[in-house]
C-alpha cells in the first residue's frame, strides 16, 4: 500500500540539497547575473534542421545532411510545446514511429517502420538516457522501458533513429533507438512551472537550474512532482510522484567528466482494454455506461488484493497504487581527447529499479447478473444489471537493477583527400529481472466511472485457470564488442560497422501449475532453471553522397537481432530456457535508401525502406506461443517549413506489410496486426509579438485486430487527433500557456483482444494551463 511518508521525506531532503546547491552557484556568479533563457536552434533553419549534429548511434557525429542514418530530433522548446501527456505521446509526432499511446503515463507499445508489435513495449526499440539504455530489454512483461521514463525540465533534446546503425552500436535496438539527453548547465539560468488540469484533476510543479559553479564546473538539476487523479477519473487520487535529475561536469583541457543521479518514486494509473461490443462484421461500438476514452476501473470502492510472494508469504496491495515505478541511478560519463587523433568514452550507469503493475483487465464480456454490492454506498443492495468480471494484472517488479558500461576507443587521421576515423569498444550489462505475477478477479458492476464490487463467490480467486501465477529470478549478462570505421571522400561519406552480442542467462522460475491442478502454493522444489547462453553478429553499411550543399542521397543496410527475455520462460517446454535445445531469437534484416533535400526555408528528408522480421513470441493476455516471418515496405517523408514566424513541421509513413510465414496458417498473406497503411503528422505554429499558436495533429490509417472471430476479425477505425497550444508572454521571463491534448475529443481505438469483447483506445480531450518562469 501506499506510504505518503516514504514518499514525501526523500523528496523534501533532495529539493532542499538542490536548493542549497542553487543558492550556493548564485552567490558566486552574482557579479554576472545569469541569461534568462538557453539558447535555442537557429530560427532559420525551421523544424527540421539538416545541418544539426547527432549523437546518437553515430559513427562520427555527423550533421543529417551528412549522415548516412535516418533521424529526427526534438528540442527542449519543441517537447514542451507538443502538449503530450507522455512520453508514447511524445513520439507520435515521429514520423516512422508507431506509438500505441493508450496505457496511461507508460506501460505503451511502440515499434518502427512496419516491424511488428507483438509482444508489448518496445521489443526493437532501445529508449536510452545519454547513451545507455534505460532497460536491457524493451518488452518485459509489464515492465516495459518507458515505465522508467520521465520527461521533464531535466531534458535538453530528444533524438530518435529509425533503422541505420542503432542494430551495431546499441544492444536489442535494431529497429531503432530513443534517446533522451540531459541538459548539462551549458548556460547559465533556470526555470519554475507550475500547471493545472483545466478539466482533470492534476497539479504539477517543475524546477530546474544549472550554470558555472567555479572555475572549470557546471552543474544542472531539475524535477518535478505531480499529483491528481491523471486524463481519467477514478476518484482514487491515484497521480502521486515525481522525479529528481542533476549533474555535475568538469571541463579538462582535453575533455571532461559528469557524474549524474537520478531518483524516480511515482504513482500513475495504467489503462488495459475495456469492454465494448463487435459486429459481426468486426466494427467497434461502446457499451452503455463504458467509454473507451473516460473508462477507468480504479475507484474507491475496490477492497485490498491479495496476491502470492515468491516465498509462499502473503501479500496485500492497494489495487489502486496503478503502476509504481521506482528507481535510483548514478552515472560517470567520461570523454577524453588524447592526442594524435585518439580519443577515448567511457559511459557507466548502475540503475536500482523496482516498482508494481497494477491494472484491470476484462476477463470475460459483460453479462446480465442478479446479486447485491458488495462495496460503496450501496454495498447489501441488490443489483441487477451488467457486469464483469475484472481480471486484476498484479505484479510486482521485485528487482529490474540495470548495470551498465560502454568503453569506446577511437582514432581520427587524414590520408590525403580522405578523412578516416575507426572505433572500436566493449559494451557490457548485468539485467536482473525478477517479477512476480498474481492474476485476481473479481465481478465489477459494469461501468467505466467508479465501480463497485458484487458479491460472487470467484472474487479474490485466481484468473484464467490459474494460469499466472508465475515467479522468476534471474539475471542477463550480455558482453558486446563492437567496432566502426567511417571513410570521408569530400562529399561523400562510407560507413560500416560490426557487433557481436553475447547474452548469457541464469537464474530459475516457478509457477503453480508446476505443483499440480488447484495448487495454492509454490512447490520451491520444482522450480526450473534459466541456464543457456546465445549469440548473434549483427553488421550495417551505409553510405552517404552529398550532391551540393542542399541536396544528398543515401543507402544503408543492416541486419541487428533483439534477444528474448521473459518472453520464453513461462508457458513455454523447460528446454526452451535451460540450455538444452536452440534458444529463438528475434532477427531483422533492414535495406534503406533516400534524399535530402532543402529549398531556401523548405527542408525534406524522404526515405525508402524495407524491413524483413522473423520472431518468436508468447502473449501473455492470450497464452499463446507463436512464430512469425514478416515482411515491410514503405516510404518515410519528414518536412520542416519556416516563413516569417509561422512553423511547420510534418512526416508521413506508409507502410505495406505482410506475414510471410507463421505458426497461424490463418495470418499467411495479411498485414500484421493492428499495421495501419498510413501514418502522418503535422505540426504548424504561429509566433506573433509575445503570442505563440501551434497545433499537432497525428492520424493514422485503419488497421485489422484481433478478435472472438478469430486473426485479423475487428476493424480499429482510422482517426485523427488534434492537440492544440497557445503561449504568452505576460512579462519579462513569465510565460502563460494553455494546452489541449484530443482537443475533439476523438474516439481512436489502437488494440483489441482476441477471445472477449475489450478494445483499449487513446484518452479523450484534456486541457490544463501551466504558468512558467524563466531565471
Amino acid at each position: 500500500m501506499r506510504n505518503l511518508c516514504f514518499t514525501v521525506t526523500p523528496w523534501a531532503a533532495a529539493l532542499s540539497l538542490a536548493l542549497a546547491a542553487m543558492a550556493s552557484a548564485h552567490a558566486q556568479e552574482a557579479a554576472e547575473p545569469p541569461a534568462a533563457t538557453a539558447p535555442t536552434a537557429d530560427a532559420a533553419t525551421g523544424p527540421l534542421d539538416l545541418d544539426e549534429v547527432v549523437v546518437t548511434a553515430s559513427l562520427a557525429k555527423a550533421s543529417k545532411m551528412d549522415s548516412s542514418v535516418s533521424v529526427s530530433t526534438l528540442d527542449a522548446e519543441q517537447i514542451l510545446q507538443s502538449g503530450a501527456s507522455s512520453t508514447a505521446e511524445l513520439l507520435r509526432s515521429i514520423p516512422g514511429v508507431r506509438s500505441e499511446s493508450s496505457g496511461g503515463e507508460s506501460n505503451a507499445n511502440l515499434t518502427v517502420r512496419g516491424v511488428p508489435i507483438s509482444a508489448g513495449g518496445s521489443r526493437y526499440v532501445q529508449y536510452q538516457e545519454d547513451g545507455l539504455p534505460i532497460l536491457q530489454f524493451g518488452d518485459i512483461a509489464f515492465a516495459t522501458p518507458d515505465s522508467f521514463v520521465r520527461t521533464d525540465l531535466y531534458t535538453s533534446r530528444l533524438e530518435v533513429i529509425r533503422g541505420g546503425s542503432a542494430s551495431t552500436l546499441a544492444s536489442n535496438a535494431p529497429g531503432g533507438i530513443i534517446n533522451f539527453i540531459s541538459n548539462r548547465g551549458e548556460h547559465p539560468g533556470g526555470s519554475a512551472a507550475i500547471s493545472y488540469g483545466l478539466d482533470f484533476e492534476q497539479t504539477r510543479y517543475d524546477l530546474a537550474y544549472g550554470g558555472p559553479a567555479g572555475d572549470s564546473n557546471r552543474f544542472f538539476v531539475a524535477g518535478h512532482y505531480r499529483s491528481g487523479e491523471g486524463m481519467r477519473n477514478g476518484g482514487v487520487g491515484i497521480e502521486q510522484g515525481g522525479q529528481l535529475r542533476g549533474n555535475f561536469t568538469h571541463d579538462f583541457e582535453n575533455g571532461s567528466v559528469t557524474v549524474s543521479f537520478k531518483h524516480l518514486d511515482d504513482h500513475s494509473p495504467t489503462y488495459l482494454p475495456v469492454p465494448v461490443q463487435f459486429s459481426s462484421s468486426g466494427k467497434i461500438s461502446r457499451r452503455p455506461g463504458i467509454d473507451p476514452r473516460k473508462a477507468s476501473f480504479y475507484s474507491p470502492y475496490w477492497q485490498l488484493d491479495a496476491t502470492l510472494a515468491r516465498d509462499n508469504t502473503r501479500v496485500l496491495s492497494d489495487i489502486n497504487d496503478g503502476l509504481t515505478a521506482k528507481t535510483d541511478a548514478i552515472g560517470v560519463d567520461a570523454q577524453f581527447d588524447l592526442g594524435q587523433g585518439w580519443s577515448l568514452s567511457e559511459k557507466f550507469s548502475h540503475a536500482s529499479n523496482s516498482g508494481r503493475f497494477i491494472g484491470i483487465f476484462p476477463g470475460d464480456d459483460p453479462a446480465s447478473v442478479s446479486t447485491t454490492y458488495l462495496t460503496g454506498p450501496k454495498a447489501g443492495q441488490a443489483y441487477n444489471g451488467p457486469a464483469f468480471h475484472a481480471v486484476v494484472f498484479n505484479t510486482s517488479l521485485d528487482d529490474l537493477g540495470l548495470t551498465a558500461n560502454d568503453l569506446k576507443l577511437e582514432k581520427s587521421l587524414n590520408l590525403g583527400e580522405a578523412t578516416v576515423k575507426a572505433s572500436a569498444g566493449i559494451y557490457t550489462a548485468t539485467q536482473n529481472l525478477a517479477v512476480t505475477w498474481n492474476f485476481n478477479q473479481y465481478l465489477l458492476e459494469a461501468s467505466g466511472n467508479k465501480p463497485a464490487m458484487l458479491n460472487d463467490a470467484s472474487n479474490g480467486t485466481v484468473a484464467f485457470g490459474g494460469c499466472c501465477s508465475n515467479t522468476q529470478d534471474s539475471q542477463y549478462r550480455s558482453t558486446s564488442p563492437y567496432a566502426a570505421l567511417s571513410l570521408n571522400f569530400g562529399a561523400l561519406n562510407l560507413d560500416g560497422s560490426l557487433r557481436r552480442d553475447k547474452q548469457k542467462a541464469t537464474g530459475s522460475y516457478n509457477q503453480l501449475g508446476f505443483a499440480g491442478s488447484g495448487a495454492t502454493q509454490y512447490d520451491l522444489s520444482k522450480a526450473r532453471a534459466i541456464d543457456y547462453e546465445v549469440d548473434h553478429n549483427s553488421y550495417s553499411v551505409g553510405a552517404n553522397y552529398r550532391l551540393s550543399n542542399d541536396l544528398a542521397l543515401f543507402a544503408r543496410y543492416s541486419d541487428g537481432v533483439a534477444f528474448n527475455a521473459d518472453r520464453i520462460t513461462f508457458f513455454h517446454a523447460a528446454a526452451q530456457v535451460d540450455g538444452s535445445s536452440p534458444v529463438p531469437v528475434n532477427e531483422i534484416k533492414q535495406t534503406e535508401a533516400g534524399v535530402k533535400w532543402r529549398h531556401q526555408d523548405l527542408s525534406s528528408f524522404l526515405t525508402f525502406f524495407q524491413a524483413k522480421t522473423d520472431e518468436s513470441n508468447f502473449d501473455v493476455t492470450t497464452q499463446k506461443g507463436s512464430a512469425n516471418r514478416y515482411d515491410a515496405k514503405g516510404v518515410e517523408l519528414e518536412l520542416g517549413y519556416r516563413l516569417g514566424g509561422f512553423s511547420l513541421g510534418g512526416g508521413l509513413t506508409y507502410t505495406d506489410a505482410e506475414v510471410k510465414d507463421s505458426t497461424s496458417p490463418a495470418l499467411i498473406g495479411k498485414a500484421p496486426k493492428r499495421q495501419a497503411r498510413l501514418v502522418y503528422q503535422l505540426t504548424p505554429s504561429y509566433a506573433i509579438g509575445e503570442l505563440m499558436l501551434g497545433a499537432s495533429l497525428v492520424g493514422t490509417g485503419s488497421a485489422k485486430d484481433d478478435g472472438p472471430a478469430g486473426a485479423l476479425s475487428v476493424t480499429l477505425p482510422s482517426y485523427l487527433v488534434v492537440n492544440a497550444f497557445a503561449s504568452y508572454q505576460l512579462v519579462t521571463n513569465t510565460e502563460l500557456a494553455l494546452s489541449a491534448n484530443n482537443l475533439f475529443d476523438t474516439l481512436g481505438y489502437t488494440e483489441s483482444n482476441d477471445g472477449r469483447q475489450a478494445a483499449r483506445a487513446i484518452d479523450g480531450r484534456s486541457m490544463k494551463a501551466s504558468l512558467k518562469y524563466r531565471f
